[in-house]
């Protein structure tokens, strides 16, 4: 019998474990894939307090998702990856949690942080070509394409940022933004600005990606001429690259009927990170809320946490 079974291994799930093993309380951590989510594919964390950014100094998210981790585990956090949850069941004071190979977990609360996936485009040609091409990482698959031309869709913080990272392989970099305007802060958009790899092109979206095997040609449209332009790689490189990011997904199939959500698919809680159901707390990327970065689901986390140490302790 556990005190806190948190579904999800990423900031707000590991801050949650450090908090409710720091008090104590007998803790595990569900991850299906590997810990970190979406953050270990961030090159650098530049706006998380405490990190530095400059020459060599730069945090990565993978290593500040290894702090999180040897924190949680020190004071007695219990972490397993690899753990696909399949089904639930927050009926009453003990809740269960049973996973794709059959192991099934007892509980007195949970915190559930799956966490979000980026959102793709949706034209053809871009699941087809994914992973040949067409990518979600920069971090990931940039080195790809030394020398090479390649397109950023987005302009948000990740998007700029991720662009930014680009330029240290590619020989040009496109950002392609469908409002007129860039969203990301302005520290982002200054430090993209004065880099002359960076061009942009605003009012546009992707109608489809093309290529045999590899992304060898893109056609955008201007949302406002309804005018379509052809980018074909060069012929020397052969193909060019196309990183997607426009926001994320919530992670909450797995309580479609069981916890409440907005129209999006986010789970709505109050500010104490509770859901309706006694004992169910939710943080991170996957709740409702106005910003989404790792300050904040680590400060979910810690609420979360807290939250279900008040709770558990009504129980004993």
């Amino acid at each position: 019998m556990y005190d806190v079974v948190i579904i999800g291994g990423g900031p707000a799930g590991l801050t949650a474990a450090l908090y409710n093993a720091r008090a104590r309380l007998k803790v595990l951590v569900l991850e299906q894939k590997k810990l970190g989510g979406q953050i270990v594919i961030t090159h650098e964390i530049a706006n998380f307090p405490g990190s530095v950014k400059g020459e060599g100094a730069e945090t990565s998210g993978p290593e500040l998702i290894e702090r999180m981790k040897e924190q949680a585990t020190n004071f007695g956090a219990e972490i397993e990856v690899g753990k696909q949850v399949e089904t639930i069941d927050f009926d009453g004071k003990v809740k269960t949690i049973t996973c794709h190979d059959g192991t099934t977990y007892e509980t007195r609360s949970v915190i559930c942080a799956n966490g979000a996936h980026p959102r793709q485009i949706g034209c053809p040609g871009e699941q087809e070509l994914s992973g040949k091409g067409v990518s979600y990482c920069a971090t990931c698959d940039g080195a790809l394409f030394e020398d090479m031309e390649v397109y950023v869709i987005g302009g948000g913080n990740s998007a700029v940022e991720e662009a930014l990272f680009l330029t240290r392989f590619a020989r040009k970099v496109t950002i392609i933004q469908n409002l007129s305007f860039l969203t990301a802060d302005a520290i982002a958009i200054e430090e993209a600005k004065a880099n002359d790899k960076i061009d942009y092109i605003f009012d546009s979206v992707v109608d489809k990606i093309e290529g045999d095997g590899m992304v060898e040609s893109m056609t955008i449209r201007n949302t406002k001429t309804n005018q379509t332009t052809e980018f074909k790689a060069d012929e020397d490189d052969g193909l060019f690259g196309v990183f997607i990011f426009i926001g994320n997904i919530p992670n909450t199939d797995l309580y479609q009927g069981v916890l409440p959500m907005d129209e999006q698919g986010y789970l709505t809680t109050d500010d104490a990170m509770k859901t309706d159901i006694a004992g169910v707390f939710a943080a991170g990327d996957l709740r409702q809320k106005t910003l989404r970065q790792v300050v904040t689901a680590a400060g979910d986390g810690a609420t979360a946490a807290y939250s279900a140490q008040k709770y558990v302790a009504t129980l004993k």
